[in-house]
């Protein structure tokens, strides 16, 4: 079976590139279940019924979030009634909404997926590695093929987290900095593994912000609002194949488009 995961959307321009490129994708590499990590998905900051909607309506099956995700304040009541949207799983006992979920496919076949959030220069949430070890344990007595975004700023953070869950499931998919890395593998007991899968967005931009705003907030350290350009748009994703029985990863491949 095979997964398509699409790197942070932002705004507007990512949710276009979405719409306008996912059909062919799924197509052309038979694509079974979609993942995208939405939590920039309304205006460049936090997500909302309307643009979630616009992403399931475009062939996107599970919405990963992470720090941002509560940045709409309309935010909150939704992702508590949509099970499809995640928020980090290590937020506290008690929080609105879930960060995992177990989707049927045709044919009976389950696949779960995990939002963590990581915590260095992040939140300083309930431990990663040890909250996601409990739910994949727990997971793994219903299915073995898990996928995990993992939310997090610093690369060995990310690393030593696809590590420690190596075997234990499917993929670790790193999100959040926005910058595709060209660290794809397959670690040595058969979990596939990116540091960044990179974003959804306005090609010409920093990290889909307008460059303008962002440089001169490097120049002066004043608070001003970001504004998503538009623009030439991009699409960076990653498609990992794996066995049905097993749960590992057979293969691994990470994808740039524009649009």
């Amino acid at each position: 079976m095979k997964v398509l995961f699409i790197g942070d959307v932002v705004g507007k321009p990512g949710r276009q590139a979405v719409k306008a490129l996912l059909p062919n994708l799924k197509n052309l590499y038979k694509i079974d279940l979609v993942i995208a990590n939405g939590e920039n998905a309304a205006a460049g900051f936090g997500i909302n019924e309307k643009t979630a909607n616009e992403l399931f309506a475009a062939g996107v099956n599970v919405i990963t979030t992470g720090n941002h995700v509560w940045d709409k304040k309309e935010a909150m009541p939704y992702i508590f009634k949509e099970c499809r949207i995640l928020r980090p799983l290590n937020y506290p006992t008690g929080t609105p909404g879930q960060g995992s979920i177990i989707c049927t496919l045709e044919g009976g076949l389950k696949v779960a997926v995990l939002c963590v959030s990581g915590r260095v220069f992040m939140n300083l949430l309930e431990c990663p590695f040890r909250t996601a070890r409990a739910a994949v344990e727990e997971i793994g007595r219903e299915t073995n093929l898990i996928f995990i975004d993992f939310h997090a700023e610093a690369t060995s953070e990310k690393s030593a987290f696809g590590y420690y869950l190596d075997g234990m499931v499917t993929a670790v998919v790193g999100t959040h900095t926005h910058v595709q890395t060209a660290d794809e593998k397959i670690l040595p007991n058969g979990t596939a593994y990116i540091t960044d899968v990179g974003m959804t967005g306005p090609e010409d931009s920093i990290i889909g912000i307008d460059k303008g705003q962002i440089l001169q907030r490097f120049l002066d350290h004043m608070p001003r609002k970001y504004e998503v350009p538009s623009g030439k748009t991009m699409l960076n994703a990653i498609v990992i194949e794996a066995n049905e029985k097993t749960g590992k990863a057979k293969a691994v491949q990470r994808i740039k488009l524009t649009n």
